[in-house]
Order: C-alpha cells, then structure tokens, then sequence
C-alpha cells in the first residue's frame, strides 16, 4: 500500500481495511513508523518511540470475537496523563524524568481493548500549563502548516502528528483548551467531552476539580464519536461520571440535527473586536448554519471573565504545586528552580500562597458560572465562536522562559479567550477545522453544547462537515 492510499484513510478507514484482510496491522505500524521517521526531525511531534513493542503487538492480531473498532490502528499517547506501562510519563518536565509508568490508565486499556496500537509519546509543553507546545525539555513542536507557527498545546505534539497525516488519531487532554486550542492550530477536529465522560483511573479521581477531561485529536468527526464509543463511561471507584449518552456516538453522526436554535459570536466576552480572520470564521459558520435551516442569532452567555480568570489561576497555581510535590514525594527529589521552566518555577512558588479558604472560594465561582451559562443554554441548543482569538501564533511568542507570570499570560489571554471556560462549567465543546487564513492557517470555529449534550453537538459537527468539507485540505507538510 502507498503512503498517499495510508494518508487518505480515517481510523474507522484503516481498521475496516484490517478487518476486510486488505491490509494487516503490521503494515499499518510499518507506514506510520515511517511517516513519524519521515517527518519527526521537522515536527518534532514525537518525544518517546515505542517501535518494538507496537511491532510485536501488530503481529500477534487478537481472535476474531476479540477485535475492536479500531483493530490495527496506529496511534500516539500524550507524554501527559497518557499512562503505558513500563514507559516514561515526564509531562516535558526535568523534575519528571525516569518515572516509569507502573500501569496501563483505565483511559489505555480502553484504547487497547479498541484495537489501537501505541506507536510512542507526543510532545507537550511543561505540566500542560501553555496554550503552545514549546517544552525547554523537547523543544518546540512545530506545525505541518507552517512551521514557524505554533501547533497549540498542550495537546499539540499529537496534533502535529495527526495533521501531517502520520496516522488518523492521537491521545490529548484538555484543562483549559488542550484539544481545542491544538485542533484549531492544525486544523483538526478536537472534541473536549463532558466533564466525568471519561475515566481518569486508576491514579486520579478528577484533576483540578474536574477542569481536565480526556479524549483524542482526529481529522473526523465519526473518529472522535466512534472513539468516544470505546472510551466513554466510569471506572469504578470515580467520583462523578456524565450522564449516559441515548445511543452510541457513532450513531449521532448520521442522525439529522433537526431544527436548531443557534447563537454565534465574534467578539471576546467583554464585547470586544477579535482578529478579523477569527471572526470570518464564525460569519461563515453561522451563514452555513442558517443555509442548513437552523435559527442563528447573535449572543453570547453574560460571564464574570475576571473572576473567572481569578479562579482558573488559582485552581492552576496549586495543581501545579501538587503535580511537583506528589513527585517529590514518590522519588525524594527536592523541588527546585533548576529542574524547571522559569514560568513553571514561578507558578509553583505563587501556588505555595494559595489557602485551602482561597482554593474553595475558586471553586465556588467557578460553579456560579456554570449556573449562569446553563441557564443560557436553555435557550439555545448550541453557542458558535471562534476557538481562538487569532490563527495560530508563531512560535516563540508565549515565552516559557519568562518568569514574571504577568507578562507571560498576557499574550495567552488575548490568544486563548473561550476554550477554557467551558472547563470550569463542564460542558461539551469542540473545534471544527472550517476556516483558513488568507496566510494559509487553519482557523477552528467552537461550538458548545448543553452539559451532556456530546449528541446533539456530534451531529451539528457532521452536518457541517458534509457541508463545509474539510478532509482534502492538506498542509505542505503530507505526504
């Protein structure tokens, strides 16, 4: 098979050719192997290679009855909360490096028990803690559009991977925006589910009281849904899970939508104008929306940005503490400025300030606004806006190095101004890959379902993407 009959395939693709016995597991392996070999010394999306062990997995194809969605399908784990046995979780971190992961997460069995094949490790910026994937641990990760852009992040090392065509579906997680933010940058599809969809066992409960949420980056709708299929659902011992879907995922996105009632906006949540390309991107969007018979009407959920602000850096200051000192714990190292990014450093001294009083307080603001915005919600079925507030920044210009914390996010928050907001209320949001720059960028257009709601929003998604076609787009660096 060539590398251009590969590329064109989508997961649900390549493990229907597994299935059918038009191509076995070991040659998908081999093609993506390549393809990472090809491309990686560019993109520097890979950081850990599992080779070896994917091989002998590919060649030891499970008993027909055993077989899942996604039988023979390469795929890469985020070097973040991707827990595979016997191989390094650093979280693009000095202070993390040699943990060795002990077992599979819950979230890796599922993907195992689907039928996919871990190839390795995806690159990330430190902790998670940027919108950009510029690690000083890696170095940057740079996007197959552009590669003096940034891919996102923190999920942006899969991101790459995947829009380069190196195989159809990678691992991210999303705290703040960290499979949206990648998605928009590399012109992906990015669905951050609802939050307790997916399991966080057997290490962790929730994560910042339930702002981080897993799932995948892919060039589909249907792999994102079929995906959520496989992975969906509590482990035991979970503190919380989302309510149960009505019917698998994978269905929803052959389901008619119906008639919608539709909100779109192109401003910030304070009013203000956003980068004119950003906005063109939502116009374009809601025009198809209202071409495809839904009711569209420009509004936006009234929000307290600066206390939400507030209570994200607290939550965010002391998760990192946590992150540093659970480590401390499990290896005896004693943190210190020289294991980590000045950023990071920074963030950890101002997270030792925070109190248990000031930590809950966070956590209660973040519940009003999720009062205040499902009460917007029973208004409309879904709310459009752009994923970011301008295309993808070149690389470079959210500097890890900086450690005045207060220089260093005020790039981010023009950058990143709606993903993370639905983190603190839980609900569904993805980023659909239906714009581009005059310069060539991908532009992601966001839309937010109810609290548990990934139906409805799948279907919208694949109603969009029949409409507004986005599969043939490919960046220069393919094939």
């Amino acid at each position: 098979m060539s590398f251009q009959e590969y590329a064109s395939y989508d997961g649900l693709g390549l493990a229907e050719l597994v299935a059918k016995g038009e191509v076995t597991a070991a040659e998908l392996v081999e093609e993506a192997i390549a393809r990472i070999e090809k491309h990686n010394p560019t993109l520097n999306a890979v950081i850990h290679k599992t080779y070896e062990t994917a091989r002998k997995v590919a060649g030891n194809p499970p008993a027909a009855g055993q077989r899942g969605m996604f039988q023979g399908v390469p795929f890469l784990l985020k070097d973040i909360l991707g827990d595979c046995k016997g191989v390094p979780t650093t979280s693009a971190c000095r202070f993390f490096t040699g943990l060795i992961a002990p077992v599979d997460s819950e979230l890796v069995v599922r993907y195992k028990r689907a039928g996919f094949i871990p190839l390795g490790k995806t690159n990330a910026p430190e902790l998670g803690i940027l919108p950009t994937t510029e690690p000083l641990l890696y170095g940057p990760c740079r996007n197959p559009w552009n590669t003096l852009h940034s891919t996102g992040g923190s999920s942006g090392g899969s991101a790459a991977a995947v829009a380069a065509g190196i195989l159809p579906i990678a691992h991210a997680n999303d705290g703040g925006g960290s499979i949206r933010i990648p998605a928009a940058c590399c012109g992906l599809v990015g669905l951050k589910p609802t939050r307790g969809r997916n399991p966080l066992g057997p290490m962790f409960g929730d994560l910042m009281n339930g702002l981080v949420c897993e799932h995948v980056v892919t060039r589909t709708v249907r792999d994102s849904a079929a995906v959520l299929d496989c992975t969906a659902g509590p482990d035991v011992g979970d503190p919380y899970w989302a309510p149960p879907p009505e019917r698998p995922y994978l269905e929803e996105v052959s389901r008619d939508p119906g008639r919608l009632r539709l909100a779109c906006w192109s401003r910030t949540f304070r009013d203000e104008p956003i980068h004119p390309e950003c906005a063109a991107g939502v116009k374009k969007a809601a025009d198809v929306c209202a071409d495809l018979g839904h009711q569209v009407e420009e509004a936006a959920p009234t929000v307290d940005l600066d206390r939400i602000n507030e209570a994200f850096t607290v939550l965010f200051a002391a998760n990192c503490v946590a992150n540093i000192d659970a480590v401390a714990l499990l290896t005896g190292r004693k943190p210190s400025a020289e294991f980590f990014e000045p950023l990071t450093w920074a963030l950890y001294e101002q997270g030792k300030e925070v109190s248990g009083a000031q930590y809950q307080i966070s956590v209660l603001s973040l519940q009003l606004a999720s009062r205040q915005i499902a009460a917007f919600f029973e208004k409309y079925d879904a709310w459009i806006s752009p994923t970011l507030g301008t295309p993808p920044v070149k690389l470079g210009t959210i500097d890890p190095s900086e450690a005045d914390l207060e220089r260093a996010v005020d790039p981010v928050l023009a950058y990143v101004h709606y993903t993370y907001v639905f983190n603190g209320t839980g609900q569904p949001a993805i980023s659909l890959p239906l714009h581009q720059s005059s310069g060539g960028l991908p532009i992601g257009v966001h839309l937010v379902g109810r609290f548990g709601g990934e139906g409805l929003l799948l279907r919208l998604s694949a109603q969009l993407e029949n409409a507004c076609p986005w599969i043939d787009r490919k960046p220069p660096i393919w094939d």
